[in-house]
């Protein structure tokens, strides 16, 4: 699920808040419950936006290199060079 954060969630937290951030951007991680097993809640308080992934989309990260999360930051609001829905 991605979309705007409120800092609530019907989802129970199951655990702290990790916060991580740098000169460009500010997270806060956490894992929840829903009622589909656990997710990784992912927010940005900056931006409000904000990313639940299961364990396979979690793990289909490790699967990337440097420069596949390299597009993602390039453009991070509209397509993938080269996606194909967006033309």
């Amino acid at each position: 699920m991605i979309g705007a954060w409120d800092g609530h969630s019907e989802e129970e937290s199951d655990g702290p808040v990790i916060e991580l951030g740098n000169e460009f951007a500010e997270v806060q991680i956490r894992k929840i419950e829903t009622r589909n097993g656990s997710r990784l809640l992912i927010s940005s308080p900056k931006s409000g936006h904000y990313i639940t992934l299961c364990p396979l989309e979690l793990e289909a990260l490790t699967w990337q290199n440097q420069n596949s999360l390299s597009l993602l930051i390039n453009n991070p609001y509209g397509p993938m060079e080269g996606d194909l829905d967006s033309e």
